[in-house]
């Protein structure tokens, strides 16, 4: 059961104090989720703990520019193919920025200001009518309050009056609640947004020239060979010896389903492929990682698309031979 669960079940049996503000809601509820540390706002430090600490490799000029943006009070939209690490790179960079865990609001076309600023407790409202007593908060304002950062996960999936609301929120940094009369302001530089988008997606709403001109468009690709290795063995870590060869021909098959696949790989699978293949090693009680290893985890990390096996296999078989 989730936190929020717990609140609903207890306000229902009225273990909740009434006279509760939103503010005091909000540390209540979310408190014990949000991890507090020292903030970050220094590019070159940020760089150093994405990769100590977060296991991320980061361009300098991803995390330059998200900075700059954010010293400007602008939302960062981070655009660019899946696997790339947008969700886990701004995730980390909201967290370092504001010093706080960062919300993720994880976008679908049914989403509204309900699901991310409150709704009344209908139970509550029933007692207490339509106010501050009822309200139950939200994520995007918990962030808020709570001076933290915000992820929006893939939000060209979400309708176009919910990129409205959100981009009049990050604007005027304010939350209005129609229904209580009162406004939430932000209180310091820590609430910040980063969007995630994913333009080659097929069904999704298209960004309006409004969002657009507000946000600040940072393009994500695919990373050079060379450096993704580095972060394959980055993630792997020392759990058993990966020789190098093995890592640059998985790095090279998924270049080639990359430019002939339907679903393409990103650095992201390839992390996963490793890591099963060093899990399949141990298992066996293997000191190193072998060629079989790795081509039996492609087939569970890289079978994505019905009908493309065999596109798979003509690349394993391209880079590892028979």
């Amino acid at each position: 059961m989730s936190f929020i669960d717990k609140f609903l079940e207890a306000s229902a049996s009225e273990n909740v104090d009434a006279s509760e503000s939103i503010e005091e809601k909000v540390k209540r509820i979310y408190g014990a989720v949000v991890k507090e540390r020292k903030p970050v706002r220094n590019p070159s430090l940020m760089v150093k703990l994405l990769r100590e600490e977060f296991k991320l490799i980061v361009d300098e000029r991803i995390v330059y520019l998200t900075v700059a943006a954010f010293l400007n009070n602008r939302p960062v939209l981070f655009e660019g193919p899946p696997g790339t690490g947008k969700t886990e790179i701004g995730e980390a960079i909201l967290t370092l920025w504001a010093g706080k865990s960062a919300f993720i609001l994880p976008c679908s076309n049914n989403y509204d200001e309900y699901r991310v600023i409150g709704d009344f407790h209908p139970l509550m409202a029933l007692k207490y009518g339509f106010n501050e007593k009822s309200f139950i908060p939200r994520p995007l304002l918990a962030a808020l309050l709570l001076d933290a950062g915000v992820l929006v996960d893939e939000i060209r999936r979400s309708s176009e009056e919910f990129q409205n609301m959100l981009l009049d929120i990050v604007d005027k940094r304010r939350i209005i609640v129609p229904e209580l009369k009162k406004v939430f302001y932000a209180k310091g530089i820590g609430f910040q947004v980063i969007f995630t988008s994913n333009p080659e997606d097929i069904g999704q709403t298209e960004l309006s020239d409004a969002f657009m001109r507000r946000v600040v468009r940072i393009q994500f690709d695919y990373p050079p060979p060379k450096v993704e290795v580095e972060i394959i063995k980055l993630r792997l870590g020392n759990s058993v010896e990966f020789p190098d060869h093995l890592i640059a021909k998985m790095v090279e098959v998924a270049k080639i389903l990359r430019q002939r696949a339907t679903y393409k790989p990103g650095p992201a699978d390839t992390v996963l492929w490793a890591q099963i293949a060093a899990k399949m090693a141990t298992l066996k009680g293997l000191k190193r990682v072998d060629k079989n290893s790795v081509i039996e985890a492609a087939t569970v990390v890289l079978y994505k698309r019905v009908g493309e096996e065999e596109l798979v296999d003509e690349a394993l078989r391209r880079v590892f031979g028979d």
